[in-house]
């Protein structure tokens, strides 16, 4: 939804509000969706590792309305393109063999900085030569930089570009960059001077004219930095904001006051939560040049609108202290957004709300809100109902209607009141439809109605949900129940076929598809009728075209993987996606470089954060290596061994282990929860002092032995205090006990599916899903399923 605050004040603000560009409550985004009340492999591989996997692809069948209703099959292995062998990729390959011994002290000294991981790696730079030496002053100017001894960082960056020129063009940028720094511009310039005629296709081609600008601007030379940027601002570089920036203090340090001010404007204003934006705002007070009253609202909004509540309200509250220009309806009005904030940060009474002004603005409306929230924390359905039929009569398009609405329904279904959950719902959907909003209100409804057992309703709904909003992650819940309805009340069993094939086709490794190939089994091979319409809705995947083994002289992923031996490790990405064919190789380079210094976590979020379509891809499609890292399985013997003993599900384990910590051995989660399966520390002594352990310390937690050992035998007992059910052990484990044993109460579920997508808390709706459905990956990856 993009609507604003509504801010329309009188006076000066009035006028303003008239001009798109600058008025208050101009194009202000929605809150994101909420999540409603609750709480939110083997290690073989080397980086140098390929592996070979067969797979067949071929073109999927459609129906007449152009939707996969058979076996979809995804035809996305290919073999790499030959890279031929050149000079340049064998310097490569020499430099990262010759380093490779520094990998583990690089990666420790980047992660510690301590005395002994800088002495380490400096005795290895000076009883190395060439470009091992190289590597290893690579790897200690990033770790002096990160200590900001920009002095020592820059004498030894320029020693590595001495020592080898593997990576040179890192040794010139980071040199330059240090310099600038740590106040030596003038260090910065040759090393900057046409940049990328020295290291044409270098990572930092593009970054490096906007540092050696910045080196102009610090050495007194605005007027070179103007020459330098001046004739790029129409390129591609221009349009960023550390390039705008960069100009802008060009222009102001050479007395062009004008350009710098449109300049800094156009960043606070156009660009609110860059690094550049809060800059901006003090060279434009630096020069006298005050923002506007509007454009200052507008980046408050934005701050509100990212979540920022803080800042937010901190700008509000400035704003209506000093702005000279605002009347008094504005400064009421700004007094109500500054308290708007406090409620998102849970510090508003409903004192603060009484004493807050009357207006006769939209700002009205969000005063209506903050009670209706207040009546709605207090539990008064009464007030809040009656709060937001006053909203719907006077201010019927306020985007605070839409968040009261959507916060109406989200405490209805709390309260399992679901008839007057689906008004709420279907008020929202049909005043705000395109609200951000609207997919998840809608699906709400639907499934509200099929547990009243309003099938038609439902069933209208579900489809109107496949056709309204085919990007949702609703579609595949919709898809299943409305193939459930087909099946178990219309008995139309080959229409029902038609929606578990189209749901299995297009989203086979969601929790939905195994349910849905569940009930294929149970049916049977039947003749089906024509598609339903909606079916048409549901998008088909953009198949990747994956390559089953890395190009191995590829002049980028070596670079890439001579950066892990120095611990650049925020450039491995970068410098991987310089190549023409990443899309096809990237993310499985990235994460076995990872993999193979160790990283299991990062490896795994790598692969998660690639953008491969990989719950919609089967198992059997893709190369075996990428599944392996985007289901690892480290810690398995231990694993196997401990779940074994408590006769759990291994590959449960490990699904729940992949969800909670992401196998991160020291992970400590904000709740207080511990290690790989993230105990809490009174739940770890417990545990172990049935164990006989007398003097347990919280950070044995940390050990991945002892969380597995204590944390099977948690598991075992919590699946145990629910008669063996798996959906109300991991509920519990998410939720707490209390909530899960109120769900099971309500007793009026025809089956296990139907109460796990009753589960009101989409955190926990969402993680016994996951687990469920990674548990599934898992047995099919490593069971032989």
């Amino acid at each position: 939804m993009s609507r604003g605050f509504g801010f329309v004040g009188v006076g000066v603000l009035a006028v303003l509000a008239v001009l798109a560009v600058q008025g208050f409550g101009q194009t202000t985004t929605a809150t994101q969706k909420k999540k409603v009340a609750g709480t939110t492999a083997s290690k073989s591989k080397t980086a140098g590792h390929t592996t070979t996997h067969a797979a067949s692809g071929s073109s999927h069948a459609k129906t007449g309305h152009g939707t996969a209703v058979g076996a979809k099959h995804h035809a996305v292995v290919t073999h790499p393109v030959a890279v031929r062998e050149t000079a340049e990729s064998r310097r490569l390959t020499a430099a990262f063999t010759a380093s490779s011994q520094l990998r583990p002290m690089a990666q420790q000294l980047i992660s510690t900085r301590s005395s002994a991981a800088y002495n380490g790696v400096l005795a290895y730079a000076a009883s190395h030569t060439g470009e091992a030496a190289a590597a290893a002053e690579l790897s200690l100017g990033h770790a002096y930089a990160s200590d900001r001894r920009y002095a020592e960082a820059e004498s030894v960056f320029r020693q590595a570009s001495a020592h080898g020129q593997a990576l040179a063009d890192y040794a010139d940028y980071l040199a330059a960059q240090a310099a600038v720094q740590g106040g030596r511009p003038a260090d910065a310039y040759g090393l900057l001077d046409h940049f990328a005629d020295k290291h044409p296709g270098s990572v930092f081609a593009a970054g490096a004219p906007v540092l050696l600008a910045n080196a102009y601007v610090a050495g007194g030379d605005a007027g070179s930095a103007v020459r330098l940027l001046q004739p790029l601002q129409s390129g591609p570089s221009g349009g960023h904001t550390d390039f705008r920036y960069v100009l802008g203090k060009a222009y102001q340090a050479s007395g062009n006051a004008a350009q710098a001010a449109e300049l800094y404007r156009g960043i606070y204003v156009g660009d609110p939560l860059s690094a550049e934006a809060e800059g901006a705002k003090k060279q434009l007070a630096a020069m006298n040049v005050p923002l506007t009253a509007a454009e200052r609202k507008q980046h408050a909004d934005a701050m509100f609108n990212a979540k920022h509540y803080e800042i937010a309200q901190g700008e509000y509250k400035a704003l209506q202290k000093d702005a000279a220009e605002l009347t008094q309806a504005d400064r009421d009005a700004l007094e109500i957004y500054a308290a708007v904030c406090d409620l998102k940060l849970k510090k508003l009474s409903r004192g603060d709300v009484e004493h807050l002004p009357v207006t006769g603005d939209d700002s009205a409306a969000l005063k209506m809100y903050l009670q209706s929230e207040l009546a709605r924390n207090e539990g008064k359905n009464d007030e809040h109902d009656r709060l937001v039929q006053q909203m719907l009569a006077q201010y019927p398009h306020s985007r605070w209607l839409e968040e009261a609405l959507y916060s109406g329904g989200n405490m209805y279904l709390l309260k399992r009141d679901q008839g007057h959950a689906i008004e709420e719902y279907t008020e929202l959907v049909e005043r705000f439809p395109h609200s951000v909003y609207a997919p998840n209100a809608h699906w709400h409804a639907a499934w509200l109605n099929y547990r009243l057992r309003r099938y038609p309703d439902a069933a209208k709904l579900m489809d109107e949900q496949i056709v309204n909003y085919p990007a949702g992650t609703e579609i595949p819940g919709a898809l299943y129940w409305r193939g459930r309805m087909y099946e178990d009340v219309e008995h139309n069993f080959g229409q029902a076929i038609n929606y578990y094939k189209v749901l299995n086709a297009n989203y086979v490794n969601s929790y939905y598809a195994m349910l849905a190939r569940q009930r294929l089994d149970v049916l049977g091979n039947r003749a089906t009728p024509e598609p339903a319409l909606a079916l048409a809705s549901v998008r088909d995947v953009n198949d990747p075209h994956l390559i089953d083994a890395l190009p191995e002289n590829d002049i980028h992923l070596i670079k890439a993987r001579l950066l892990a031996n120095a611990a650049l490790n925020e450039y491995i990405r970068p410098e991987i996606q310089l190549s023409p064919t990443a899309a096809e190789w990237g993310a499985l380079a990235e994460a076995e470089i990872y993999e193979s210094f160790g990283e299991d976590t990062r490896a795994l979020q790598t692969m998660k954060h690639s953008g491969l379509p990989f719950f919609s891809l089967p198992v059997a499609e893709v190369p075996k290596v990428y599944w392996q890292l985007e289901f690892p399985r480290p810690y398995w013997e231990e694993i196997a061994k401990d779940s074994a003993a408590s006769e759990v599900d291994p590959f449960l384990t490990t699904s729940l282990i992949r969800q909670e910590s992401e196998f991160n051995p020291n992970a400590i989660s904000k709740a207080n929860a511990w290690g790989l399966m993230q105990l809490l520390p009174s739940t770890g002594k417990t545990l172990a002092k049935r164990r006989g352990e007398k003097h347990f310390s919280t950070n044995e937690l940390l050990n991945p032995s002892t969380n597995l050992a204590l944390g099977t035998v948690d598991l075992r007992q919590s699946i145990d205090r629910y008669g063996g059910q798996v959906e109300y052990a991991l509920a519990a484990y998410n939720a707490g006990d209390t909530p899960v044993r109120q769900w099971i109460a309500m007793n009026d579920y025809k089956d296990m599916p139907e109460w796990v997508e009753s589960i009101p808390y989409t955190e926990t709706r969402e993680y016994v899903q996951s687990i469920l459905r990674n548990r599934e990956m898992y047995r099919a990856i490593y069971g032989g399923k």
